[in-house]
Parts: structure tokens; C-alpha cells; sequence
């Protein structure tokens, strides 16, 4: 486990030297005491008009400039318009709420500082703000849906659910859509929740929900009461994975909950790059674009 966990930051190393492109822009702040550093991502086009912004996240021992790689979300955003900030963790780790993270920042903080500087330089859609991430990242992301929904219409956790230790502590200040992308074969974070992989001791370890008490969780904070069937999608790819949709509407106005449920996917980005063998995280699935989907949510469906 040990050497599997040194072999993930190795990958993590390899995707930071990827460089930014033209139209990103790396900025620093200071949060707690701390300099903390994003990449923002801009799309030609009509500097003055409002559009949407979303934060993307990295996984545990990734670098910010590595989540394009593995998402292919700025060619997406440059289509759509979309800003797309990429935050860098301290330690290349984020606080999620588990109770065994080692080094408890407030991300948050970091994070509504970053989202305060954004909207004030660029010219943001404060409607259309959306978070994703994977793994820790996504882990993370469900606790940002807990203590800034004020400031998202949306979340879009990828491999990761909501942190058992922090359930009780999560208050949602208002609705929100919520897409929920897990695979069942997840090897790193159970799709069934309990135990994430420690690694032998040099993870974070700790405890997540299951990814169906997650979702019952988000039902439950915006008041959604009619449950949409299970929908299995078009088999487009033969990569051994199997996709199913399921939608709850009736929601609290801004709220939503979309689950999409990954058959025989790892602890992988739906419709992304392959970044270890499949021995050691599973398979992605290339039956769905979880990138496209969510960009086309943030720019189709604002806040009310």
C-alpha cells in the first residue's frame, strides 16, 4: 500500500509539470497566515459579460495544474465561456472534514477568499458557480456544498462522498443541485461507504458515507420529494463500465439531486484520462463526459 501511495504522488508530480497555458492565470493570496495559490483560467470572448465560474479540485497528492489533464476542461470551458479555477491544496491535500486529516487549514476560508478575488477581477455570473473535484477533492467539495452553499448553485463531487465525521456539522445555508459521480469498484473511496484506503499509514485514512446515504443526505437538505427511476444511459464505449442516471426533483427552489451511478468504474474522472492502470484504480468509464455534463448544467441552469 505504502509504494502504491508513493507511485500516486509520483503521478501527481508528473501532472504539475505540465505548464499553463496563455490565458491562465496563476495568482496568490494570503489566507490564516498562509500564501496559497490558484490558477484561473480564462476563455476569449466578451470581457464584460457575465459567465459562469467553476472550481476544480485535485485529488490527494495532486498539483492544480494537473486537473486539465485529467478532466479536459478548458478545451470544454473555452467552448461554453465558462472560468475555470483550479486552487492548490497545502500539501497538495484538502481539509474534507475527516477527522483524521493531518493538517486541519481552513480550506474553506481559502476557498471563499479565492471565490471573493474571482468575482471581484473577473466578470462572473454569481448565479452560475459550481464546484467539482476527485477524490479528496471530492470529498472536499461535499463539504464546500455544507458551509458555502451560499455561494454555489452547484456540486459535482467525482469518486468522493460526503465525510462521515462532518454529517452532523453540515447545515447548508440554502439549496443546491447537487451530480453525484461514483463508480461501484472504486478500490480508494467505497462506493458502499466506510474505510478510505490509508495507504499504510501515509494517507488520510478515514471514514465516508456510502455514496446512497450521501445522496439521501442531499435529498433530505433540499427538500426534494419525488423520486425520478433508475435510468440506464446508451452503452457508447466496450470499456467493461456501465452507466445509470437517477433525478429527484420537487426540490426547494435551486435545489436538485442527480446520481450517476458508475457499474464496474474506479476511483477514476468519467469520460477522462486513464491516469494509473486499472490494477491500481480501476476503470474510467467513457460511456459519459462528467466535464461536459457539468459545464452544460452551470451554463444552462442558474440559480433562481
Amino acid at each position: 500500500m505504502a509504494a502504491l501511495y508513493r507511485f500516486l504522488l509520483g503521478v501527481g508530480l508528473a501532472l504539475a509539470a505540465c505548464p499553463a497555458s496563455a490565458r491562465d492565470h496563476v495568482e496568490t493570496l494570503t489566507v490564516d497566515g498562509r500564501l496559497r495559490r490558484y490558477v484561473v483560467h480564462v476563455p476569449q470572448g466578451d470581457a464584460a459579460a457575465p459567465r459562469p465560474l467553476l472550481l476544480a479540485l485535485h485529488g490527494g497528492g495532486g498539483r492544480a495544474e494537473g486537473m486539465d489533464r485529467l478532466t479536459g476542461l478548458d478545451t470544454l470551458a473555452d467552448r461554453t465561456g465558462v472560468i475555470v479555477v483550479y486552487p492548490q491544496g497545502l500539501g497538495r491535500h484538502w481539509n474534507d472534514g475527516r477527522a483524521t486529516i493531518r493538517h486541519k487549514v481552513d480550506d474553506v476560508a481559502f476557498i471563499r477568499a479565492v471565490l471573493d478575488r474571482v468575482e471581484r477581477e473577473w466578470p462572473v455570473d454569481t448565479r452560475r458557480v459550481g464546484a467539482t473535484g476527485i477524490s479528496n477533492g471530492g470529498i472536499f467539495v461535499e463539504r464546500l456544498g455544507c458551509d458555502l452553499a451560499d455561494r454555489f448553485s452547484l456540486i459535482a463531487p467525482v469518486a468522493g462522498s460526503l465525510a462521515r465525521d462532518y454529517q452532523p456539522d453540515c447545515h447548508p445555508a440554502r439549496p443546491l443541485a447537487v451530480l453525484q459521480f461514483d463508480g461501484t469498484d472504486d478500490p480508494i473511496v467505497p462506493y458502499a461507504g466506510g474505510s478510505v484506503a490509508g495507504f499504510g499509514g501515509l494517507g488520510e485514512g478515514g471514514v465516508v458515507m456510502s455514496v446512497d446515504d450521501t445522496t439521501a443526505f442531499w435529498l433530505q437538505a433540499n427538500g426534494c420529494r419525488v423520486a425520478g427511476p433508475e435510468q440506464p444511459l446508451p452503452t457508447v464505449a466496450d470499456d467493461g463500465t456501465r452507466v445509470s442516471r437517477r433525478a429527484w426533483t420537487g426540490c426547494r427552489a435551486g435545489g436538485a439531486v442527480v446520481r450517476y451511478r458508475i457499474d464496474g468504474g474506479g476511483h477514476t474522472w468519467p469520460g477522462g484520462w486513464q491516469y494509473l492502470p486499472e490494477r491500481f484504480i480501476g476503470r474510467t468509464t467513457h460511456q459519459i463526459d462528467a466535464s461536459a455534463i457539468v459545464l452544460d448544467w452551470l451554463a444552462r441552469r442558474p440559480r433562481p
